[in-house]
């Protein structure tokens, strides 16, 4: 098992390698990130479908489990995701990457995850998804997605950093893990606080509320969920993971004489 201070070391590498990683390649790995992470919401709607049964808590504890799957899923197979990538601020405070690296590769990963949820979007929406369970599970879409752009700018803002502390805190942990049981155990608790607790996550949302706003929702426009939405959310994501895991624990363990050499495997670096 890796020490904390080579779990930093192993993050920094794969940030570098994946700024400096081919355009294509990158948008390849980022359209199947947003895939997966929109197949987790898939798997959470469907997860919700007669939750009102339930204790409140006890439904959205369900919820963040089964949506972890999503992020495992993105873990294991190597693909790209905007929110994780945000800790390429770590290579570029270590000189390792140019500003103009770090943009590009944000940018590409960012048209990825999108082009990759709305395909699964248009793959549930054309599957008629919408109408399992007599249409609950097309009501459980819209009634989540209007929860989600009816926050305040600021309040989604800072919903986009709780949200991405815990998910980089979940790919972080997950270079630690050295098979596959080890890595989805170490994203499961993570997420499932995100997503049981209400924090917003940009790429997932680039899954629902296009969904909510295909079947119609009340309240849903493509303003809405830009400028109320999206933007915010992109912004609170940037912070929590870039600045709140990726330069916090570069400070602590990667900078100046606080360097290491890593005494394990580090190539997960495709696994964020």
């Amino acid at each position: 098992m890796l020490s904390p201070a080579q779990m930093a070391s192993a993050v920094e590498e794969a940030m570098h390698h994946k700024a400096t990683t081919s355009p294509l390649r990158s948008l390849l790995l980022a359209f199947s990130g947003g895939g997966y992470i929109a197949l987790g919401f898939v798997f959470y709607t469907t997860s919700q479908v007669g939750a009102d049964a339930l204790p409140w808590g006890v439904a959205k504890v369900i919820a963040g489990l089964v949506f972890s799957f999503g992020l495992a899923l993105v873990v294991l197979t190597g693909s790209d995701l905007f929110t994780s990538t945000t800790m390429t601020l770590m290579a570029k405070a270590s000189g390792l990457i140019s500003w103009l690296q770090l943009f590009r590769h944000w940018g590409l990963v960012y048209v990825g995850n999108a082009i990759g949820a709305l395909t699964v979007v248009a793959l549930c929406y054309f599957g008629g998804l919408q109408d399992n369970a007599g249409g609950q599970w097309g009501e459980v879409v819209v009634a989540t997605a209007t929860t989600k752009v009816g926050h305040t700018w600021f309040e989604a803002f800072v919903l986009g950093i709780g949200c991405n502390i815990l998910v980089c805190a979940a790919v972080w942990t997950a270079f630690a893990g050295r098979g596959p049981a080890d890595k989805i155990l170490a994203v499961m608790g993570p997420v499932a606080i995100f997503v049981a607790s209400g924090f917003e996550h940009s790429v997932a949302n680039m899954f629902m509320i296009p969904y909510g706003l295909f079947l119609g929702g009340n309240g849903l426009t493509w303003d809405a969920f830009l400028l109320a939405n999206l933007i915010p959310v992109t912004l609170g994501n940037i912070v929590g993971g870039g600045a709140m895991i990726g330069l916090y624990y570069w400070v602590i363990f990667r900078r100046k004489d606080g360097r290491v050499a890593v005494t394990a495997p580090t190539r997960d670096d495709d696994a964020t």
